[in-house]
């Protein structure tokens, strides 16, 4: 029900998930009749694969997590944190109020041991075709250097598994000297250089982002938020003006499309879309918070980044580095 579009995305998106995911189920929780009639216009309908819980309350995008936090019962977003805090689903995927989403999953599924706050993480693009994958996105406005050390350890453990080998990990900051930066990045640094747990390397600048300087960037939520939707916007402006010539009419336009189909089609890797799906990291269970004004498309990829998740028992890797961090830390 969250989100810009509501089950206007959420169900088409869902119906072509399961024809993607053979192994996929999937329960849609909001108002049944929205629900239905959207079904019904694809025609389909419930089935052992897909199913409807009915919820009377939607959450919306101007509600403080707090209230939302009090006033949770019987709302779709609060009854989707409940059945993964009750087993009876594997993971969330929400498109709806990020703060709301975070109180709540923070609330009902608990943190794991040793974290102080959960983050968003997700994948940028890079030009060597690689993928950086960045936190915190917008969960904490402000963190302390704990925060990001943890935040450090969480990404490599999810990376690692992704990639297959320890992840080179960066702290994003003004310059790549090791006398730049505040004292929250450099108390950071200081503890990712004391631990054999994570493969830091240093710090990285904004530009280096989407260069395949680090496999994971490091950030509070503020500054990962605006980077995110900078490169967003970015990647967007370049995919729309090269259509924009493409599809013109003229000379031009025919001239466009015969030069630069090919490039078309590799920028066309850079659409925010194909990345959505924000983990929130640190949590006992899974949840994935999609864009609120994600498509169709992109939705499908929230879900697949779930399944994920799934498959790689992200949660419980993610313990297991930190039992390894705080136990070397111990001694």
């Amino acid at each position: 029900m969250g989100g810009d579009f509501g089950p206007r995305v959420t169900v088409p998106a869902a119906v072509q998930a399961l024809s993607h995911f053979p192994e996929l189920k999937v329960i849609l929780i909001g108002d049944r009749n929205s629900i239905t009639s959207q079904l019904s216009y694809l025609g389909h309908q419930p089935n052992a694969r897909l199913s409807i819980i009915h919820t009377d309350r939607v959450i919306s995008n101007t509600e403080k997590p707090s209230l939302a936090l009090r006033k949770s019962a019987g709302s779709s977003m609060g009854t989707a944190i409940e059945l993964v805090a009750d087993s009876k689903a594997d993971a969330c995927v929400s498109g709806g109020n990020t703060g709301a989403l975070m109180a709540l999953s923070r609330f009902r599924l608990k943190l794991l041991p040793g974290i102080e706050r959960p983050a968003l993480v997700s994948a940028l693009p890079t030009a060597s075709g690689r993928k950086t994958w960045m936190l915190d996105l917008g969960a904490n406005v402000s963190s302390d250097a704990d925060s990001l050390f943890q935040f450090a350890v969480m990404g490599s453990a999810l990376v690692e598994e992704i990639i297959g080998h320890a992840p080179r990990v960066a702290i994003l900051n003004i310059g790549a000297e090791e006398i730049k930066g505040n004292d929250l990045v450099k108390r950071c640094a200081e503890m990712l250089s004391q631990t054999h747990e994570v493969n830091f390397i240093g710090y990285i600048e904004g530009n280096q982002l989407l260069h395949d300087a680090a496999d994971v960037v490091v950030c509070d939520g503020f500054v990962g938020n605006v980077c995110l939707k900078t490169c967003e916007g970015t990647a967007q402006l370049f995919i729309d003006k090269m259509k924009e010539r493409m599809m013109a009419s003229s000379i031009k336009g025919w001239i466009a499309r015969k030069l630069f189909s090919g490039l078309f089609n590799e920028l066309k890797t850079l659409n925010p879309d194909q990345y959505n799906g924000a983990s929130l990291l640190g949590l006992r269970g899974i949840v994935i918070k999609s864009h609120g004004s994600a498509d169709v498309e992109a939705v499908v990829n929230a879900i697949g980044e779930a399944i994920h998740e799934v498959k790689r028992q992200v949660p419980s890797r993610i313990s297991d580095r930190l039992e390894a961090v705080l136990l070397e830390r111990h001694y």
